[in-house]
């Protein structure tokens, strides 16, 4: 895939997160079942719907280190914020993390929004620039990743952020911990990623 855009180094946040704008989502039992190929190729199935850590994902496939830019931490309280409907499970207050995801050499690979419980937080990202999987494996914390929707869409903040056109596939997911749920993540993939994994769609 060509990009048409260039990448914007400057893309600020404001105090909302970047959702996607839905052409089509699906839940738990999609996400269990998978998704027809020609919908979505495998090998971008196993990135978005298998429960391996997309940090260590990402940095086998490119080779480089996955590096975090941390754009955002917002005490929110007890507000939903527009996520996902698990956000409940996790307990308030709550404080949003939003970070990209990229390569060692600056090439932004993903999105992710957090949502952690504020009284917890600092004992699972000790060091807030390294990425979730890399700081909860040093404490080694035992995770169970519980993918609970997928998504397709637009967000012309991502388009500009990742230097590519969208629509842009994403998915939610619970990390739990010691059968409580810890946090909740939305992820954002770029089509830069094509370059590693393939097409998007099998036709």
């Amino acid at each position: 895939m060509t990009a048409t855009f260039r990448p914007t180094n400057n893309v600020t946040l404001p105090t909302a997160w970047y959702a996607l704008q839905p052409l089509w989502q699906g839940g738990e039992e999609v996400v269990q079942k998978g998704l027809p190929h020609q919908q979505l190729a495998p090998t971008w199935q196993i990135l978005l719907l298998g429960d391996g850590s997309p940090t260590r994902h990402l940095q086998l496939l490119t080779g480089e280190p996955t590096e975090v830019d941390v754009i955002d931490m917002s005490p929110i309280g007890m507000d939903l914020d527009g996520a996902p409907k698990q956000i409940q499970a996790v307990p308030g207050p709550r404080i949003r993390r939003q970070v990209w995801l990229r390569k060692a050499s600056g090439q932004r690979l993903a999105y992710a929004a957090s949502w952690w419980e504020v009284a917890h937080v600092d004992e699972y990202l000790q060091n807030r620039t390294l990425p979730i999987w890399a700081s909860l494996a040093r404490l080694r914390t035992e995770l169970y990743r519980d993918v609970q929707g997928i998504y397709y869409g637009h967000s012309a903040a991502l388009e500009a952020a990742f230097g590519y056109p969208g629509p842009f596939w994403g998915r939610h997911y619970l990390f739990w911990h010691d059968k409580k749920p810890l946090t909740l993540i939305y992820e954002v993939f770029s089509p830069y990623l094509t370059k590693y994994l393939g097409p998007m769609q099998t036709f």
